[in-house]
């Protein structure tokens, strides 16, 4: 249960995190969008994310086997 919270928070806190600059960024988003900019900066933001998200749930499972193999010993 413990885990399940602190995905959660991690999730909220990232997705927080990649929301902020484009609130801030009001001002600039029809620059990007008339250059065709936005795509690329979209991907990449996208790709980093997906990439925290794999490695997250890679680290999650290695852990939980590792605190198998201490209940079994």
């Amino acid at each position: 249960m413990k885990i399940y919270h602190s995905r959660i928070i991690i999730t909220f806190i990232l997705l927080l995190a990649i929301s902020l600059p484009a609130v801030y960024a009001e001002g600039n988003r029809d620059f990007m969008r008339e250059t065709g900019k936005i795509n690329v900066v979209v991907a990449v933001i996208l790709l980093i994310f997906l990439g925290i998200v794999w490695y997250l749930i890679r680290l999650e499972r290695k852990l939980t086997k590792l605190e198998h193999q201490t209940k079994d010993d």
